[in-house]
Order: structure tokens, then sequence, then C-alpha cells
């Protein structure tokens, strides 16, 4: 009070600079993933919505402070992909934002603008995306001829000649044969939660 100080308002600053340190990248981004875990197919099991943000990200920040996330942290974190690794490096700062957002529906005190302000001090990708070239039609034949009877090439013919998509092929078990009938489960992305759960 001697110092023109509110007490109120000065101990609630000193929380809140004490509560900064506290709240890691880390931490945020976990609790972020299992908030979106529902909307996410399979409920996320795949990893393929966390991974880029805990490859290119999250080894690298993820015992930095969320309020400490800035655009030049970010900048230099994924400077070295942005250009290789463009696809990888976008999806990464997009799942940043989302985990910023997240930190801030908490009352944490970040930048929202940091991961569009990193995009404008990366710069345009110079990546271009280049497609795998499928196999012609008219050389499946003598592919599915050479292939011989390893696992991996035995599910390679079931693949070819079921024309199914390779997660149902890569999890069927034993359950799902009956005879020489292959029942694909209705919800996959359920049977896959039952059989990692």
């Amino acid at each position: 009070m001697r110092q023109g100080l509110d007490p109120i308002k000065e101990r609630e600053r000193q929380r809140r600079a004490a509560a900064r340190y506290i709240h890691m990248l880390s931490d945020i981004a976990l609790d972020a993933f299992e908030s979106r875990k529902a909307e996410l197919k399979g409920d996320g099991i795949a990893g393929r919505w966390f991974s880029p943000l805990e490859l290119h990200i999250l080894l690298k920040l993820g015992k930095v402070p969320v309020a400490d996330i800035d655009q030049k942290v970010i900048r230099d974190t994924l400077a070295r992909i942005w250009h290789t690794k463009a696809v990888t490096a976008l999806k990464a700062i997009n799942l940043l934002g989302i985990v910023l957002r997240h930190a801030a529906a908490r009352g944490l005190d970040v930048d929202l603008q940091a991961t569009d302000k990193a995009k404008a001090l990366l710069g345009k990708q110079r990546h271009k995306v280049t497609d795998v070239p499928a196999m012609n039609w008219r050389d499946v034949p003598a592919f599915y001829q050479s292939l011989g009877g390893s696992i991996t090439e035995l599910a390679l013919r079931l693949l070819i000649l079921t024309a199914v998509r390779s997660g149902p092929l890569r999890m069927m078990h034993v359950d799902q044969i009956d005879g020489d009938i292959w029942t694909i489960p209705v919800d996959f992305h359920a049977e896959v939660s039952r059989l990692s759960g």
C-alpha cells in the first residue's frame, strides 16, 4: 500500500507470474490432446495428431513455460524443417496453435498470434510436394507373382486381392475369420481401441 499498489491486485499479479513457470508446454500439450481425443479418429490412438508436435516441437520446447512461447522461439525450432519437411512443419505449427488456444482457455497468459507471427518469420515454404506414382494396373499381375511367402508379402497379396485399406489389414486377427470369410469390424477404430486396451 505504501508503494501505491492495490495489495489484492498485486498478490494476484504475483500469483500469475509464479504460475507461468508451473505450466510447461509439454503438460499443456498433453492436456490439449486429452481434451480433443473424443473428436479424433480412434481417440487418437494411432498418434498421428500428437506425433508432429511431440517430435518437432516438444523435444526442444517441452520444458519451456507455455507463457514464454513466442514467434521467435517457434521460428528457431521449426526453421530446420520448414522447407525440407514442409507438410510436417505445417502440421506441427498448426497443432501448436491449438495448444496455445487451449492454454488461453485455461486462463494462462499466452500469445495467441505466436504461430501466425512465426509463419511470417519463417516465410513461404519452398518444398514441392511430389506424388508417389502408382503402379500401372497392367504391371500388378507380374508384381503379384514376384511376391514371396513372408508375412509382409502375404499381407501385400491379401491387400491386392481384397483392395481393403491397410489399417484393417494390419490389425486383422483370428477372431475376424470364420472359415474362409474375413469380416472387417464396422467400427474399425473401436476395434483397435479394444485390442490395444
